[in-house]
């Protein structure tokens, strides 16, 4: 198979549509999730509980998730935790008590962890090296257009009861498992390994990358700030502080999102071009900055105009630091648990951040809570300065991934190699000779 730098595989556009479809039917069932709960006559620990019980569960289960796509492969791992979200929103739409729910959100979870984590994992498997910061911008767009688009449908859906949209979610997504197994049935570069060709990168291995430990880093920074704090404090802030409506609220989620999708694909593509380290210093630095100043706001306008820098900076980073990950890996080694890692920093963040952000805001002030929230968005830049500033190796021409040595980190000429020990390279020697013998059988 022949890819060039301009053309992105089939595979990839698959999976690209599936994000988007997954996103949009998370976004359709997140308005009527709290008022499903509190239709059962609970209160409202209890009904935070349904949304946190599904992002606890994501938590405890990754490592599990890690260690099935280690053993299965990306592929049935994906398409499996596809069904078990399914026929969990399914099920919630007929759920009869309080505590039915909260099980079906919580199995919810684990099927949510095993196809973000797969995911990950595949992409990084059928991406040429030259172009996956490209991709990884790509695939961060998507779901963030259907994180976007989903209330809106979610919103219109409101006359048809609070059970349809999980409904809606369920056959969305045994439509879109549907289209990820006929689409990839055949296909070679999403094929699993066999023949005892399978090659691993353990987390120990990954730990050894000073690119590998940034990337943790800066992913806690990035889950506790963008996606834990930015989504619980906002809508206070904008409603309690500068005494602005619920909408207005929401427009300020919505301007920070659009300030990410403006940069995140050019900022991939530019990532292939000059290395990782630049956009994600860059980025954690003007989200860092924008979000410490968003406390000291006294006017909806400026409150705006620094979420937009906020959304940017992420957006910057974003790409870049999948993409720094996806070097460390390799297109040839499956790394389950180091994916797995990886993901759980930021959930861990998502957790953490609201928590301590809270106690500043009541204890202290708003001022204070998101000067802390900001300062920690710079704290990863220390790690981030002595990773190796990397250029991944550009796919010209023709070039066949495919060809590439099948070795441990990758062996697709990614420079983000050279940090690993000499363990690897053991490791490597070892894929080969068992490749061989297989042959000469």
């Amino acid at each position: 198979m022949h890819i060039t730098a301009n053309k992105l595989p089939r595979e990839i556009w698959v999976l690209v549509s599936a994000s988007f479809v997954i996103a949009l039917g998370f976004g359709i069932v997140a308005p009527a999730l709290p008022q499903f709960a509190r239709s059962f006559d609970v209160g409202y620990i209890a009904t935070f509980s349904v949304i946190s019980v599904f992002a606890l569960m994501r938590l405890l289960f990754a490592p599990l998730s890690g260690a099935l796509v280690q053993r299965l492969g990306e592929r049935p791992t994906y398409l499996t935790g596809l069904l078990i979200v399914a026929v969990s929103s399914g099920a919630v739409a007929f759920a009869q008590g309080y505590w039915q729910l909260l099980l079906f959100r919580a199995i919810g979870g684990i099927g949510s962890t095993m196809f973000t984590v797969s995911a990950l994992g595949l992409l990084i498997r059928i991406t040429p090296p030259g172009i996956r910061g490209r991709v990884s911008g790509l695939y961060a767009t998507s779901f963030l257009f259907g994180t976007i688009g989903g209330p809106l449908v979610g919103g219109a859906l409101a006359g048809f009861g609070l059970r349809a949209p999980f409904l809606i979610y369920a056959v969305a997504l045994l439509i879109a498992a549907a289209v990820v197994y006929l689409s990839l049935r055949e296909s070679a570069l999403a094929a699993p390994d066999s023949g005892g060709h399978v090659v691993t990168m353990t987390l120990r291995e990954a730990l050894a990358s000073a690119t590998y430990r940034a990337s943790l880093v800066s992913n806690f920074a990035n889950g506790w700030v963008s996606f834990g704090v930015r989504v619980a404090m906002v809508p206070l802030f904008v409603v309690e502080a500068l005494d602005q409506g619920t909408a207005l609220a929401g427009v300020a989620l919505t301007v920070y999102a659009i300030g990410n999708a403006l940069v995140q694909i050019p900022a991939g593509r530019m990532s292939d071009v000059r290395g990782r380290r630049p956009f994600v210093l860059a980025g954690l630095a003007v989200a860092g900055a924008a979000t410490m100043l968003l406390g000291f706001s006294e006017n909806l306008l400026v409150f705006l105009a620094l979420s937009l820098v906020a959304g940017v900076g992420s957006g910057l980073m974003n790409p870049a630091q999948q993409a720094a990950v996806a070097d460390v890996i390799g297109s040839k080694a499956r790394g389950g648990p180091v994916l797995a890692t990886f993901q759980m920093a930021s959930d861990v963040g998502v957790v953490a951040g609201p928590l301590v952000a809270g106690v500043l805001a009541q204890y202290l002030s708003y001022g204070v809570a998101f000067a802390v929230t900001g300062a920690l968005m710079l704290l990863p830049i220390a790690f981030w300065l002595v990773a190796p500033r990397t250029i991944p190796q550009a796919s010209t021409g023709d070039a066949d991934p495919d060809q590439r040595a099948d070795q441990v980190g990758g062996g697709d000429g990614d420079p983000a190699e050279g940090e690993l020990p000499e363990r690897t390279a053991d490791l490597r020697l070892r894929s080969e000779a068992r490749r061989d013998r297989a042959d000469d059988q």
